[in-house]
């Protein structure tokens, strides 16, 4: 799942506060193996997904939150490169430098933005397999869904779901567009 060698990038900016109790989880579960389950996520299932995905490529995560003021800031924006199917390397967008990409803190969460990651993603990382694009409560619920009395949920399944019902934005080389 991860590489033996890991590399974090910009763990000293903002966006790392919210990725770092994400890599911290998979940490455990790298390490306790299928007799620990995350949520919902279990070892066995993030790897069989990781041994699907192309052998270089780059998976996105963005995430907004609106505040009582109605502006949309980005909460979490996490990039994870792969490897054969093991994550080598984990950042924040605050890792990409291209001109064309705006501010983290102006990033908004629409089609132009979301391209522009992708692309700098592209040019600097590698190719996109898929990027997520939602809101704080879609996140929450997809990340911390759980089945009942411990039972295995298919965590892919469920975020085709609230895709389709227009809740995120799924984008990249391994989906069909998905922008409800």
């Amino acid at each position: 799942m991860l590489a033996e060698e890991l590399l974090v990038l910009e763990a000293d900016t903002p966006l790392w506060d919210a990725v770092r109790p994400l890599l911290q989880a998979a940490l455990r579960l790298e390490q306790r193996g299928d007799a620990f389950s995350w949520h919902g996520w279990r070892k066995k299932a993030i790897e069989a997904f990781l041994q699907g995905l192309p052998a270089h490529c780059a998976l996105l995560v963005g995430v907004w939150e609106t505040t009582a003021e109605g502006q949309d800031v980005l909460i979490v924006g996490c990039i994870c490169e792969v490897r054969k199917g093991q994550i080598c390397t984990v950042g924040t967008f605050e890792a990409l430098t291209d001109a064309d990409l705006p501010a983290v803190k102006a990033m908004e969460p629409g089609i132009e933005h979301a391209q522009a990651l992708m692309q700098a993603t592209r040019k600097q990382i590698a190719p996109v397999a898929w990027a997520l694009f939602t809101d704080r409560a879609t996140w929450n619920e997809w990340l911390f869904a759980e089945g009942d009395n411990e039972t295995m949920i298919d965590k892919g399944e469920l975020l085709a779901t609230l895709a389709h019902q227009g809740r995120c934005v799924l984008m990249g080389g391994q989906a069909a567009l998905h922008h409800l």
